[in-house]
């Protein structure tokens, strides 16, 4: 790992904030050790995807007119929780790419982690934020929340078709998809310069593991399947093709039955890249 870039992003969040974020996360709970998504999913009551997308698009709206200062999972914050490490790893790759960043929110919602990092990117020469997601989801954003700055699609292919985005984010999306190794290939395979995470999913021990997650009422009364990671699998994954620059703690861990998790963030640079 650079040690420079490592020092460069570890940051330290206020402990106000810090009580307010694992306040609410600790209510958020994860059962089970199953062999298969399916299984996981038949024992789930699912969501409702529309009372989601309405929740969320409630809250950003107020974000986006200035009614409310932060939103992350539907939820209104007083103060903006950021990811310090998240945008400071934006801000390197801006650096490295002519004061400019042009990146795909893969699962992005309707924008929620542009909006909370915005106040420190709208300086940059170029910004192009590009978020891919559900098709409601896409149709909402086109409608309420596109900019010249903030775009929406429904695949990475039609991203690409009209932008030229050189990193790709996942940010609490990975583990909440049926087959991530099989998405995360074809990342690979496209050949970002940069692949960011934050907040996903990791074990302190054992294999890759699929959970039920059940969320408190105040967010969405749903449940679903989702993965815990393996680190050094997931790490294992990307080494013949990248270079992992920075690794840190997201703000979340949790309680499963017979251990203890944490959210994780990476910061990978494709070998061969400019130093």
């Amino acid at each position: 790992m650079n040690r420079n870039i490592e020092y460069f992003i570890k940051a330290v969040t206020p402990p106000i904030v810090f009580n307010q974020l694992r306040r609410l996360t600790t209510r958020i709970s994860f059962t089970g050790n199953y062999d298969s998504w399916d299984e996981a999913q038949r024992v789930t009551g699912g969501y409702d995807a529309e009372i989601i997308l309405n929740r969320v698009r409630d809250a950003l709206l107020k974000v986006k007119n200035g009614e409310a200062v932060y939103e992350r999972d539907s939820v209104l914050f007083d103060e903006v929780h950021y990811s310090w490490p998240l945008l400071a790893g934006l801000l390197w790759v801006a650096s490295r790419s002519g004061n400019r960043l042009d990146l795909i929110d893969f699962g992005g919602s309707l924008g929620s982690s542009y909006y909370q990092n915005l106040k420190f990117l709208s300086h940059l020469d170029e910004l192009q934020w590009s978020v891919v997601e559900q098709e409601k989801f896409v149709e909402c954003g086109r409608s309420l929340f596109a900019d010249g700055h903030l775009r929406f699609y429904h695949d990475i292919d039609e991203c690409i078709g009209e932008q030229h985005p050189d990193a790709i984010l996942f940010s609490s999306v990975i583990q909440y998809l049926d087959k991530p190794y099989q998405l995360l290939t074809d990342v690979v395979n496209r050949g970002f310069t940069y692949i960011i995470f934050d907040r996903t999913a990791f074990l302190e021990k054992g294999d890759d593991r699929i959970t039920v997650q059940k969320v408190p009422p105040e967010i969405c009364p749903a449940s679903y399947p989702a993965w815990f990671f393996n680190r050094k699998k997931f790490l294992g994954f990307f080494s013949e093709r990248y270079e992992l620059m920075a690794e840190f703690d997201s703000f979340e861990s949790f309680r499963l039955e017979d251990q203890t998790a944490q959210d994780k963030g990476f910061i990978f640079r494709i070998n061969g890249a400019a130093k």
